[in-house]
């Protein structure tokens, strides 16, 4: 009776193997790759300030509005300037008379020379003052398109087409040269600005790949370093590194701070999925299905984690090539936790 109840509980404590999956580690091409902040600039942006004094009448766009090369944004009070090119005018014209009365006295005084009439000293006189007189005229005159030329200022048009900035400026404020009025940005040819510490200076090189990531890790758009500064910028200590974005205006804008990922280098680098990896503590695991006495056991074993690579991990530290990681039913495993593997 006694024999036979040892015999029921020996069977009753035999543990059982859980059915498990499995996944053979394998080796995946993992980048090696840095994230920093870049901003979107525009290879086409103007600052809109004036070239001349004077107080604002006219604000003729808004903040954001789509302008076309040429369209007039602003205008400046163009009387003190219109005044100017009138008296200018003025001059010209009296200019013009001067010179029309040495011309024809030169002609009478000619004529006058050759009967001999006159000297040949009241001749050269008439000469000096027709050159003179003509020398006179054609500066006012080109004074006078100088003016009005000037007068073209006091109009600020779009130097090409593309989307106003904001409109720092009202109606009536008195505006100079130093005045920033707003900006046109044309979002079309843009590029990543991306400052690159210098300690990783001497690894930048043209053709690098660079991948444009949102906030969440995935990637926008696969670009390429295409500018590569010889300065160091003494602001950020950094060197500029440039990368063309050809995104749509719904995801990029000129000034907009994204983060750009370079890749240094792509290297073979073993993978586990992502279910396969738990946690205690903050510090992630995986089970390793291991042969031992003639079956199999579930290893528990610290990773060091790199980035996702899809539905995998790249693993820097704990794995090898060949080894048989479990992804499945982990939650109910012990380190030593006997299993069958099904696949």
């Amino acid at each position: 009776m006694t024999l036979g109840c040892g015999k029921h509980e020996a069977t009753q404590s035999a543990p059982k193997a859980l059915p498990v999956n499995t996944k053979v580690v394998d080796l995946a091409p993992v980048p090696q790759a840095d994230e920093y902040v870049a901003t979107i600039k525009s290879r086409r942006s103007a600052t809109i300030q004036p070239q001349v004094d004077g107080s604002l009448t006219k604000i003729l766009v808004k903040s954001g509005e789509h302008v076309h090369a040429g369209q007039v944004l602003m205008t400046i009070d163009p009387l003190k300037q219109q005044a100017t090119v009138q008296e200018q005018a003025s001059t010209e014209a009296q200019k013009k008379a001067v010179f029309d009365y040495a011309q024809h006295d030169l002609e009478r005084q000619k004529h006058l020379f050759e009967a001999g009439v006159i000297s040949k000293q009241s001749y050269e006189q008439a000469v000096q003052a027709f050159d003179n007189s003509k020398a006179d005229w054609e500066a006012s005159k080109a004074a006078n398109v100088t003016q009005q030329r000037q007068l073209a200022y006091y109009n600020l048009n779009a130097p090409f087409d593309g989307s106003v900035g904001d409109i720092p400026v009202h109606v009536g404020d008195y505006v100079s040269p130093q005045t920033l009025l707003t900006t046109v940005d044309e979002n079309a040819d843009l590029e990543a600005y991306i400052y690159i510490p210098t300690e990783k200076s001497g690894e930048i090189r043209m053709g690098m790949p660079v991948q444009i990531v949102s906030s969440k890790g995935e990637v926008i758009e696969n670009t390429k370093i295409d500018f590569i500064s010889q300065q160091v910028d003494n602001a950020v200590q950094g060197v500029l590194a440039k990368a063309p974005v050809h995104g749509t205006m719904d995801r990029f804008r000129t000034e907009q701070l994204v983060k750009a990922r370079v890749i240094w280098t792509t290297s073979p680098t073993p993978t586990v999925p992502v279910l396969a990896v738990t946690r205690i503590g903050g510090q992630p695991f995986v089970y390793i299905a291991t042969p031992e006495n003639g079956g199999t056991v579930a290893k528990q074993r610290s990773v060091t984690l790199g980035d996702t690579i899809g539905n995998d991990y790249a693993v820097k530290a704990g794995l090898k090539q060949g080894e048989r990681v479990i992804v499945s039913g982990i939650q109910f495993l012990i380190d030593g936790a006997l299993v069958q593997p099904i696949s």
